[in-house]
């Protein structure tokens, strides 16, 4: 492929903006309560939640790489 369309896309990537990750109900808890920080504390529990898997297969890619690069 073009070289053009990898720079498109790995600026796509990383230019993404931040997006609030609550679901509806879990938002019209939390902005109805006074302090901000359990709304902060629900969205940072959520990308955690969301980043495991992906590190998980990773690390297990890694593993299973190293393996047939050592054959």
């Amino acid at each position: 492929m073009n070289t053009k369309y990898y720079i498109l896309v790995f600026v796509l990537l990383w230019t993404a903006l931040p997006a609030g990750a609550q679901c509806a109900m879990c938002r019209a808890v939390l902005e109805s309560g006074e302090g901000q920080e359990a709304a902060r504390g629900i969205n940072n529990g959520i990308i955690y939640l969301m980043a495991i898997p992906y590190i998980l297969m990773g690390v297990l890619g890694y593993f299973v790489y190293r393996r047939f690069r050592s054959k």
